[in-house]
């Protein structure tokens, strides 16, 4: 039986990526400069590996995260103050989205896309 599904990002520096992560909450499990990071926080695990040429601007990686209160998780990335546009890290704050979900979305600085949602009640409206 499957029980979780955990995503492996890239880092061009996980110095920093474990530092943004720890901004949100999460905390280290294994850390390997210039390797590798393992970072939890509850039910949600990220694992990162070094990857010194890669591109935030073309980043084709990403992980879905299902809080229990996306407007609560929402509020918590906004007190970061991150930018909505044209930088990494970004934050879109939490929407109603046409296909039934409740969605923020947020960049890592490593362009890596961590979109986390929750079902919107009683869809589809009427």
């Amino acid at each position: 039986m499957l029980e979780k599904l955990c995503p492996i990002l890239p880092s061009r520096d996980i110095e920093a990526t474990e530092r943004f992560y720890e901004r949100l909450g999460f905390v280290t499990v294994h850390a390997e400069v210039d390797e590798y990071l393992l970072m939890k926080r509850d039910g949600a695990e990220v694992h990162f590996f070094f990857a010194k040429d890669h591109n935030p601007a073309t980043c084709d990686h990403g992980a879905y995260l299902r809080p229990s209160d996306v407007n609560a998780f929402s509020a918590e990335v906004e007190t970061l103050g991150l930018p909505k546009d044209n930088a990494f890290p970004k934050f879109w704050p939490a929407e109603d989205k046409v296909w039934g979900m409740r969605e923020a979305i947020l960049w890592d600085p490593d362009g890596n896309l961590i979109r986390a949602g929750q079902e919107i009640p009683n869809w589809p409206k009427s």
